[in-house]
C-alpha cells in the first residue's frame, strides 16, 4: 500500500527499538494492534449498517435555483 518493502521496514523497526527500547516496544505494538482491530471493527459495522457513503453518492447533481425564485434576500 505504501510501497514499504523489507529494507524500509527493517530500518523503521531498528529506529523504533532505539527510540522506545526493548521493554516498551511490545506494549506499543499491542496498543497499535488493538487500535487497528478496533478501527476495522467499526468500519465493518458501518458497512453492514449501510452508513458508509461512496464517492458516487457524493457526486449526485445539485439542483440549481430557478431565475424566478421568490426567496430573494434583501
Amino acid at each position: 500500500m505504501f510501497g514499504a518493502h523489507l529494507p524500509e521496514l527493517m530500518i523503521v523497526l531498528v529506529l523504533a527499538l532505539i527510540v522506545f527500547g526493548p521493554k516498551k516496544l511490545p506494549e506499543i505494538g499491542g496498543a497499535l494492534g488493538k487500535g487497528i482491530r478496533g478501527f476495522k471493527r467499526e468500519v465493518s459495522e458501518l458497512t453492514e449498517a449501510g452508513q458508509v457513503h461512496t464517492i458516487s453518492d457524493l457526486e449526485q447533481p445539485v439542483e440549481t435555483p430557478t431565475s424566478g425564485s421568490s426567496s430573494r434576500v434583501s
